[in-house]
């Protein structure tokens, strides 16, 4: 069995600095993992606050207010993640044009 050295952790950003909303997401051997992961959740939740006719200032906003914000702790010293800097304007321009394009497609 090998050892899991990236453990990725969620807080929300509603209860920003209330570590007893943390939650554990899981573990990963390597950086890498560990880092997909954390994009994932960012991703996931910015895609749930969309809303019609929404601009990137408003998504932005919702997830700073109330959006799940991930990192990574580990055996290295710095581990180089940070949702607020992944979360660029092209991001949530590309989070908004996807949710738009799957509500025209017919079911």
């Amino acid at each position: 069995m090998f050892d899991r050295k990236y453990s990725v952790f969620v807080d929300d950003n509603y209860h920003y600095g209330d570590e007893s909303e943390r939650v554990a997401h899981g573990k990963f051997r390597k950086l890498d993992d560990a880092i997909a992961a954390c994009r994932k959740i960012t991703r996931d939740s910015l895609r749930s606050f969309y809303e019609p006719g929404m601009t990137v200032d408003k998504l932005k906003a919702q997830w700073l207010l109330f959006g799940d914000d991930p990192f990574i702790r580990g055996s290295d010293v710095s581990v180089p993640f940070s949702a607020r800097q992944y979360l660029s304007e092209e991001l949530c321009q590309q989070i908004l044009a996807e949710r738009i394009e799957s509500r025209s497609r017919p079911d």
